[in-house]
């Protein structure tokens, strides 16, 4: 069997000039952060590592712990201590049943406050465990000014993020499908309740995928937003800014606006070669078979892993497929092209011996 051997190939391109901007980027946050989501880029910060009260945006961290230690099918029993949770609530009855999936779309839309202790005691098996399962993700993530002691976000010294750590926390969130259906879910009916999202930017903002609405009187409006657009995804969080919706509307336009059509690989590019036993030549080239376009950022580095056999026999005719090849930006996988032999290669004819020779 021939074996396959994978090829790592840099594709440099020349730095991409930035889009003359008419004006600075203004926000009215105490701490901000834009972000690609993909890539960790930062776009934009303002007090990015200023830790500070993050209200309902705490139940990022409560989503993010409990998709990954209860399945969505699992019925919770709401105890009492659920019950009457102060701040916004999906209004649980001690004794119904419902489930994890259920109160996630509670505790991510409505914000419930009675939501996310229902899932914590459920999780965690009391608040302050659950609190350390949040803890100890925030050390996994390196959140490095982030703390959580209540699944919720209710007011506590010791509940707190910065704005950059809150968008490295959704990028990894977001990762999740089950969390992106459900922070980007409009509307939900949940029995007798119809729960309808409190993120406004999923009906202002063309692309728009959720995550989280906070507001207390003591921190403020925290908004964490994130948009989708041509394959590339934005992370945009605003802490303490009483303009968050027109705010994350400018970044997340200031931020796609850098972004530029590029043709990573172009049609016919020669990305290696492959030896050839038994041919006239050596090796064939190996060419792309179509074009890769996407959208970029300026001096975005790609890099093409080619998979292709470690060695072919003759004859290899021109345009024959010989592999693939995987795009990245970075870690993140972006599409993949055809590999075609860019040229033909014959069978080496072996001389014919001497009928005396053979004789002999």
């Amino acid at each position: 069997m021939i074996c396959v051997k994978r090829i790592f190939l840099l594709i440099f391109f020349g730095v991409l000039l930035l889009p003359v901007k008419t004006s600075a980027l203004e926000v009215s946050a105490k701490s901000a952060l834009l972000m690609d989501g993909d890539t960790g880029q930062v776009l934009y910060e303002k007090n990015a590592d200023e830790k500070s009260l993050i209200a309902s945006t705490t139940k990022i961290m409560t989503a993010f712990v409990t998709l990954e230690e209860a399945d969505l099918s699992e019925v919770v029993v709401i105890p009492p201590e659920a019950v009457g949770i102060e701040g916004s609530s999906m209004y649980l009855r001690a004794g119904e049943e419902l489930t994890v999936e259920q109160l996630l779309y509670g505790m991510m839309l409505v914000s419930g406050n009675d939501a996310a202790v229902a899932l914590a005691l459920h999780v965690g098996g009391g608040i302050e465990e659950f609190a350390n399962l949040m803890n100890r993700k925030a050390e996994e993530l390196h959140l490095r000014n982030s703390h959580f002691a209540n699944p919720n976000g209710l007011d506590s010294e010791e509940n707190y993020a910065s704005a950059r750590d809150l968008g490295h926390l959704a990028a990894a969130a977001l990762q999740n499908e089950d969390f992106r259906r459900i922070v980007s879910t409009r509307a939900f009916r949940c029995g007798d309740r119809y729960l309808t999202n409190h993120n406004k930017l999923l009906w202002q903002y063309d692309g728009a995928m959720g995550v989280k609405t906070g507001f207390t009187k003591r921190a403020g409006r925290i908004l964490v937003g994130s948009a989708e657009r041509n394959g590339r995804r934005l992370i945009s969080v605003t802490i303490s800014d009483p303009s968050d919706w027109s705010d994350h509307s400018a970044m997340l336009d200031y931020g796609f606006s850098m972004y530029q059509d590029s043709t990573v690989v172009e049609q016919g590019q020669t990305l290696g070669t492959v030896p050839v036993m038994s041919g006239e030549r050596d090796s064939v080239p190996v060419t792309a078979g179509e074009p890769i376009t996407c959208y970029l950022l300026p001096g975005e580095e790609k890099t093409v892993q080619l998979n292709l056999p470690a060695f072919l026999y003759a004859p290899v005719e021109a345009g024959a497929r010989l592999g693939t090849g995987e795009v990245y930006i970075g870690a993140m996988y972006i599409g993949e092209v055809p590999l075609l032999a860019g040229g033909e290669v014959s069978r080496l004819e072996q001389p014919k011996r001497n009928r005396w020779m053979r004789a002999a």
